[in-house]
Formats: C-alpha cells, sequence, structure tokens
C-alpha cells in the first residue's frame, strides 16, 4: 500500500505550496498558507484553491488505501463553504473516509482556519482504477 508523505506529492502540490503533515489509510491532514497569490478579490482565500487542497488530500487518502498497481481519480466533488480565509493565514484541513469500497471510495474534508472555525466541508468521490 503506497503511503505518499509529503516528498511524495504531486508537483501542483508543490506549486500551491501544500503541506502534507499526517498520512495513513484512515486519515490525511495538510494545510496550506493563504499567500496572496491564493486569494480572491476580497483579499481571502479562493474557492477554487481551497478545493484543489481538498481534492489533493483526498487524492492522497485514496491513494494510502489502493493495491498495487491500481491508481485513482476524482469523479466527483461538492464543496460547501461557510467562513472565509484570509490572506497571510493559514488553512487547516483534515480527510476522512465516508466509504472505501472496491471500485469507489467517498472522502470527507473538513476545512478549518486558524482560530478553528469551519471554513468549508468538501465530499469526493474517488474512482479506483485497475491497472491494464
Amino acid at each position: 500500500m503506497p503511503i505518499l508523505g509529503p516528498e511524495q506529492q504531486p508537483p501542483f502540490a508543490h506549486f500551491m505550496g501544500m503541506n502534507v503533515t499526517h498520512v495513513t489509510p484512515e486519515c490525511v491532514r495538510g494545510e496550506l498558507l493563504v499567500r496572496e497569490e491564493l486569494g480572491n478579490r476580497n483579499g481571502v482565500l479562493h474557492g477554487g484553491a481551497l478545493m484543489a487542497l481538498a481534492d489533493n488530500l483526498g487524492g492522497t487518502a485514496a491513494t494510502a488505501n489502493l493495491k498495487d498497481g491500481q491508481s485513482t481519480t476524482t469523479i466527483e466533488s461538492k464543496t460547501n463553504f461557510f467562513a472565509a480565509i484570509p490572506v497571510g493565514s493559514v488553512a487547516h484541513a483534515e480527510c476522512l473516509p465516508l466509504h472505501r469500497g472496491r471500485t469507489t471510495m467517498v472522502w470527507q474534508t473538513k476545512v478549518t482556519r486558524a482560530d478553528g472555525r469551519l471554513a468549508a466541508i468538501v465530499t469526493q468521490t474517488q474512482l479506483v482504477l485497475n491497472a491494464k
């Protein structure tokens, strides 16, 4: 079972500045410094950047549950936004399984602000791809 720590994250995660801090098959945690480049015109984390953080953690969580030769891809993602995360702050995220099946997995990522307030919940479905 591959476990993807910070050094095995995809180039996009490094580009965004994501810091994956914990990886097990049951839980993935990470954080993202909200730099100005990741902000929207209102001085808060852009919704797409928040979704990218959650998607990367969900993909990492699914990968931590794969068998040799398998891969995964996101086939569905839904985000509920609750509170903005200001530029200069840190977004904290925790990804937990809702379903870990043979062909699909469903992950829920809670993103919180530095003050602990819930900023968003992202629920995504990962398709398990078998080697050809």
